[in-house]
């Protein structure tokens, strides 16, 4: 699994007037799919990126935890969290190890993640991406 490191220069594609976002998705995820829906719905553009094969740099991953907590990044209904035995680990788990891992696999984390040069959302939550998107 590839891990996007980049993120920390600008894209060209924005610099340019591309790309404002990246979102972070999987294309069996109906939360995915909604998202993908209300951002076309509102013109918003982005790079959709399969976070089943390139896992956001941890450096999102970290804004993203720092905006909602170490838990609610995690795909707490994923197969891969129950198989690993997440829910106790994470009580003893530094933000390190969290990081970690959760770069190590798409699938441990919760999706979609939106992101920006300024913002970053993780799950679907519609009135959230209303104010955010």
């Amino acid at each position: 699994m590839k891990v996007r490191e980049e993120y920390h220069a600008i894209p060209r594609e924005w610099v340019e007037g591309g790309f404002q976002m990246e979102l972070y998705s999987y294309s069996k995820c109906g939360t995915c799919r909604k998202a993908i829906r209300f951002l076309e719905n509102r013109k918003v553009k982005f790079e959709l990126i399969d976070i089943t094969e390139i896992t956001p740099p941890k450096l999102v991953l970290k804004a993203a935890m720092k905006a909602k907590g170490m838990k609610k990044l995690f795909n707490t209904s994923g197969g891969q969290y129950r198989k690993l035995k997440l829910k106790d680990k994470l009580k003893t788990m530094t933000e390190s190890q969290a990081l970690d891992l959760l770069a190590s696999d798409g699938m441990l984390i919760k999706r979609p993640i939106a992101v920006d040069k300024h913002k970053v959302t993780v799950g679907f939550d519609i009135e959230e991406y209303k104010k955010v998107w």
